[in-house]
């Protein structure tokens, strides 16, 4: 939960922005003197809050004194200038003295709320950007790099290294897109294996033949075309991991022969008689229910249970909604790195499409429209228009209640109303924040017979 820090010797204001904030999530500090603000900062080791709302004109300190101090010593935490109307000069003054941003008073609560999402919204991608900049330093390339920030997802990799040092044989399903690969991956380089080859095969794409020799290898003259001898999968991946993505897709035949190697750690090199011992961990992906081919007989029950030793569920992307922005960021950055472009950022409505998108490809789907919308983007950022139309259209939704009819009377009694308990009944500010005198709001609080207990 974000932390503010308000400093202003107004307390109306103090105490009108407190509630405020509070009622909106925030954690709120105030403080009625430049000089306390500091001392409280000072005696924390590291910064203490997220954003600071600084008046300019202080009874002990000028606020722009206080910013200086402020500038010098965390220059990363923002400051909003909170001025008046007859002291915007010293608001572009702060605003050129290191200020994030200035406001004036009086300001509704619309602005000062929409203000400080868009600020901590930044904030929160330039970090999780700088994360992401520093892992791939580390050698997390574009190949097995996993971005999330849904716990769904996290639950998924917490349980991906607890079980990648063991040497048990995994079972990864899920729809295709979900990134059963780089979880494969992971596994393997999170295991007492990670020095060793991880291997990777798409059986769905191989005929029986090709894929008995790209497994096991053959010799020369083993089938027609053979013309020399080749090692197989199995072989080179030797003291590592073999990954065998669409296991569901083998035939009977080759599932007979990775039993026997599952079980005997052994095989027959096609054209050969003689055996070989291998080491192998296998990790085993699907987008089918195995336990319902089992059922229907086209995959070995005994097999399943050899490969299936420990299994891990892929939540497909409509599920992790959360996760659709950070990886749209960081397929932006990859895309834009490799075509040389400058593009930094998905404006709100293209990102507001992607997150309502159902995405029935996943992440894959997800990394096509991102690298389309770069090929075609002409300017900084991704705008809707660069999404695909499927991309671009909402959800459908449950029929809405009939909307009630109100007269503006009603609405402006209804305004009046808020904001009065926004001031706790304070009326002179309630008439300053509605741009009305104070004999009119009394005249409106007596026309529309409002008490503060009625109110409250």
């Amino acid at each position: 939960m974000p932390k503010i820090f308000i400093c202003d010797d107004e307390q109306e204001i103090l105490k009108y922005l407190d509630k405020l904030l509070q009622a909106n999530g925030y954690r709120v500090e105030t403080f009625s003197r430049g000089s306390d603000l500091l001392m409280r900062l000072n005696d924390s080791p590291v910064m203490p809050c997220d954003v600071i709302l600084q008046d300019v004109r202080m009874p002990d300190m000028d606020g722009l004194q206080v910013l200086n101090q402020l500038c010098k010593r965390w220059p990363d935490t923002p400051v909003i200038i909170m001025t008046a109307h007859g002291t915007i000069d010293d608001a572009i003054n702060a605003i050129k003295q290191g200020a994030y941003d200035y406001i004036t008073k009086p300001f509704p609560k619309e602005r000062i709320l929409g203000m400080l999402k868009r600020l901590l919204d930044h904030r929160r991608l330039a970090r999780e950007n700088l994360e992401l900049r520093e892992g791939m330093q580390r050698g997390v390339g574009s190949t097995d790099a996993i971005i999330f920030r849904s716990e769904t997802f996290r639950e998924v990799y917490d349980l991906t290294l607890q079980v990648a040092e063991s040497d048990a044989n995994i079972l990864v399903m899920g729809e295709s897109g979900t990134g059963k690969e780089l979880i494969a991956a992971a596994l393997h380089r999170n295991s007492p294996r990670r020095e060793r080859p991880f291997v990777s095969l798409n059986c769905a794409v191989l005929s029986d033949t090709l894929l008995e020799s790209q497994l096991f290898g053959h010799i020369r003259g083993a089938f027609t075309g053979a013309v020399m001898n080749q090692k197989g999968l199995l072989e080179e991946a030797d003291g590592g991991t073999l990954f065998l993505d669409e296991i569901g897709d083998v035939s009977p035949a080759v599932q007979a022969k990775l039993l026997r190697v599952t079980q005997e750690k052994d095989f027959i090199v096609l054209g050969s008689t003689r055996t070989k011992k291998v080491d192998v961990r296998f990790v085993a992906a699907t987008n089918k229910d195995l336990m319902i081919e089992v059922n229907k007989g086209r995959f070995r029950e005994d097999l399943y249970y050899r490969l299936n030793v420990i299994s891990i569920n892929l939540p497909p992307l409509r599920d992790r909604r959360e996760d659709i922005e950070p990886l749209a960021l960081h397929f932006l950055k990859e895309s834009a790195l490799r075509m040389k472009k400058n593009l930094h950022g998905i404006e709100d409505d293209a990102l507001h499409a992607l997150q309502q998108y159902d995405w029935p490809g996943n992440v894959r789907e997800l990394e096509n429209v991102i690298e389309r919308a770069v090929i075609l983007a002409r300017c900084g950022t991704i705008t809707l228009g660069l999404l695909p139309l499927g991309a671009r259209r909402e959800p459908p939704v449950a029929a809405k209640e009939p909307i009630r009819m109100v007269g503006l009377e009603e609405i402006e009694r209804q305004h009046i109303t808020s904001i009065l308990k926004e001031t706790s009944f304070n009326k002179s500010r309630a008439a300053e924040i509605l741009g009305i005198s104070r004999k009119t709001l009394d005249r409106k609080i007596a026309e529309y017979n409002l008490s503060e207990k009625g109110i409250s």
